[in-house]
């Protein structure tokens, strides 16, 4: 394996690490802030097969919102959870995760 193919590999091994603890972490909050509630579902992202339309779960809204806030988009972030409804991401409707993607996606792009 080549060394551009290992750090690669590492570096998607990383970023699934960093989303599985903000799983943790969120799932802690929402425990401990008085809701109670904790997802049931598997902590480890599934993995679609290519060219699969994938269905948006918590984790993987999670994932996309991370990864913007990693390049910056923290505040615009926030605002977008406060525009629809919400402090939080586990406190939004999942209709609303396609909206709130789309809406995510496009910061940085204009």
């Amino acid at each position: 394996m080549s060394k551009m193919n290992e750090l690669s590999q590492t570096v998607d091994e990383l970023k699934t690490a960093a989303n599985m603890l903000l799983y943790v972490a969120d799932s802690l909050l929402d425990l401990f802030s008085g809701t109670g509630e904790v997802s049931n579902e598997a902590t480890e992202p599934k993995k679609q097969p290519a060219g699969t339309k994938e269905k948006l779960t918590l984790e993987s809204v999670r994932a996309i919102l991370a990864e913007k806030s990693r390049s910056g988009y923290t505040d615009e972030i926030r605002a977008l959870l406060e525009k629809h409804g919400a402090n939080k991401l586990s406190e939004i409707d999942p209709k609303e995760y396609k909206a709130l993607v789309e809406e995510v996606k496009v910061l940085g792009n204009g």
